[in-house]
């Protein structure tokens, strides 16, 4: 018999998206969320959907849906707008259709880490670009960036606004990234998602527009506060776009039919469910401040500029998946860890859920904290 040959490419575990697959329904206090608390499907579409027919919708998207998200980005039709299921499966096959082994990508980190692995899984050779604390911000280190370049490179993924840190690119920052992929003949993926989640109302400006070889993906799984939706999407060229949904036909095929018609229903509410969404977000932002404020110096903290995480560097001598574990386990309490973001004495914590589970989940977190230090003397 013939040998069975080993498969050429090996996922490697998601290690974020599996610790919250795992743990976050079981446990009590769920801090790892990114978005703010969900809308209801009345809160959106209060009329019945009973008569609605379960049959296949269009599998790019309804062409209404892919009009609504196309009025989003500065001269875009629906033919630049392919429908996928969440932000995740737009990242996913934008990685996919460019992405060769050998390939050099660069990847924003600290970040949501799917670009990361996928894109290692494919055989490419990943670096960071990495964003430094300093000055009261992240910035990121175009210097690095540049060095990673000098020899070519096929993608650089962004995200912008920035899971975990709420940082946000100023318009100088997103120009040299643009320059530099045009140096080296790169594709730039600039992950959106939490545009819309801005503190300050001032919504951050999509890469759309201001390069030519560009995948952007966003969804309604964050700003939105809509993540059961699973309604994301890719925007680029038409010839681009037509070429991606060969690929989506190998993923997922199309999106669900409630799920097309009730983000039809969410966008035409879009300025309603972002204010909500940002006073969510003003208002308990103050909550995990004051908390990091009584902790006697235990933490440090750049206020994030959107998204609902804190992501918090602290000073004590134990691992961060030490310290998830045991406030798991001990105080069923769910934080993520910074080694999910490649970098240790870092905790990601949620704060745009439901405020009583915010503060005692926080509560919880402290009593943790104080029997450590007690251990350390």
């Amino acid at each position: 018999m013939r040998a069975r040959r080993e498969a050429t490419m090996k996922l490697e575990t998601f290690e974020m998206e599996r610790m919250q697959s795992t743990w976050e329904n079981q446990v009590r206090y769920n801090l790892t969320e990114s978005g703010v608390h969900p809308l209801t499907v009345e809160e959106i579409h209060p009329q019945s959907l009973g008569g609605e027919l379960l049959g296949y919708s269009q599998t790019s998207g309804t062409s209404r849906l892919r009009e609504l998200i196309a009025t989003l980005y500065h001269g875009c039709g629906a033919e630049n707008v392919l429908v996928t299921n969440g932000a995740a499966e737009a990242n996913f096959i934008s990685t996919w259709r460019v992405v060769e082994p050998g390939d050099t990508v660069a990847v924003m980190v600290p970040n949501y880490m799917q670009i990361w692995g996928f894109a290692r899984s494919l055989g490419a050779d990943v670096k960071p670009l990495w964003l430094r604390a300093g000055n009261g911000r992240w910035a990121p280190d175009l210097d690095g960036l540049e060095k990673t370049l000098k020899g070519g490179a096929r993608l650089v993924a962004v995200c912008n606004p920035n899971n975990p840190t709420g940082a946000i690119l100023t318009d100088g920052e997103r120009k040299s990234i643009c320059d530099m992929a045009a140096r080296a003949g790169a594709w730039i993926l600039a992950d959106e998602v939490y545009q819309g989640a801005e503190l300050d109302s001032v919504t951050t400006p999509s890469f759309w527009g201001h390069y030519d070889r560009l995948f952007v993906t966003s969804g309604l799984s964050k700003a939105y506060g809509l993540p059961g939706l699973r309604v994301g999407w890719v925007v680029s060229s038409p010839e681009t776009i037509a070429d991606l949904w060969r690929y989506k036909d190998y993923t997922t095929i199309g999106p669900g039919t409630l799920s097309d018609l009730l983000a039809r229903a969410a966008l035409g509410r879009r300025p309603q469910i972002l204010e909500r969404t940002r006073r969510i977000l003003r208002e308990q932002l103050p909550i995990i401040q004051a908390w990091v404020s009584a902790q006697a110096g235990l933490f440090e903290m750049i206020p994030p500029r959107a998204g609902a995480f804190a992501y918090l560097r602290y000073h004590l001598d134990v691992s961060s998946l030490s310290l998830f574990e045991r406030l798991r386990d001990e105080k069923g309490v769910l934080v993520v860890p910074g080694r999910h973001f490649e970098m240790e004495h870092y905790l990601r914590i949620g704060f745009g859920g439901e405020r009583d589970v915010l503060e005692k989940g926080l509560s919880l977190i402290s009593e943790v904290l104080d029997d450590v230090r007690a251990e350390k003397v």
